[in-house]
């Protein structure tokens, strides 16, 4: 049986729909080596369950409560734990602003680039401790297969906001939202969407040989690109509209 593993960014933080299993406790977490345990602590517990006759593992990426910064975010434990408990591939889904112009709040983007912005993150396992020093292609940032698959899925559903099959991921620092500069240097860099998880997610998955593909969630414009910040209780809204979608599309091709 496959196992896929699935992240869980802003606004899914729990995946209702599985049958659950087990619930692997952050703290207690058992890795199988003291050069994993020294990586540290998951960002939450990892819900083991069964969905559509598939194992599925869910990990919520900011912790419960949404409280993890995406600077501070152990994205290398995150990663190893989902690969020792087994997992065969990976649907990250994330929350961005659109600079694209059909990138606007609610519409969903299957991602097929990556600019990466951020910095002084731990972004590699090739650190010399964990594992000797190596070198990954990452041409093609994202599993072209898992990415056709998010796709074909959202060819098939009826969205209230639609849907590109392509973008290029900005990844910001965060927690901060960006300059009108900024979003003007990364739309000239050729960036559709804007977030502060995209890396170094997707790099470390590609280091463990871990198929990975994105789906992201526009909730708001980036910076410039509307006259006035959305009032959060709207962004909200969007947020849980735009994410009850994507665990549908997660379930339907699942």
């Amino acid at each position: 049986m496959k196992t896929i593993a699935i992240i869980g960014g802003s606004g899914l933080t729990e995946f209702d729909e599985l049958e659950i299993i087990q619930r692997h406790d952050p703290l207690s977490f058992s890795f199988t080596s003291d050069s994993a345990a020294s990586l540290g602590v998951p960002s939450s517990e990892i819900v083991e369950g069964i969905l559509n006759g598939i194992r599925l593992l869910f990990l919520a990426r900011h912790g419960l409560p949404n409280a993890i910064p995406p600077h501070k975010i152990n994205y290398r434990a995150n990663l190893v734990a989902l690969q020792e408990l087994g997992a065969d591939f990976i649907f990250a889904v994330n929350a961005v602003g659109g600079i694209h112009s059909d990138a606007t709040p609610g519409h969903i983007s299957v991602p097929h680039q990556i600019i990466d912005y951020t910095h002084g993150r731990e972004h590699t396992f090739f650190d010399g401790i964990y594992k000797p020093l190596d070198h990954i292609d990452f041409t093609y940032p994202y599993d072209e297969s898992l990415r056709q698959m998010l796709i074909e899925g959202l060819s098939k559903q009826a969205l209230n906001h639609g849907y590109s099959d392509f973008g290029i991921y900005g990844a910001t620092q965060g927690p901060r939202l960006e300059t009108l500069a900024e979003i003007n240097r990364l739309e000239k860099d050729g960036c559709d969407l804007v977030g502060m998880t995209g890396m170094p997610e997707a790099a470390l998955a590609r280091e463990l040989n871990m198929p990975y593909a994105s789906v992201c969630l526009t909730v708001n414009l980036a910076a410039g690109k509307s006259k006035e910040m959305a009032p959060i209780e709207e962004i909200r809204e969007i947020l849980d509209t735009g994410m009850n979608e994507i665990k549908i599309l997660l379930t339907n091709i699942l």
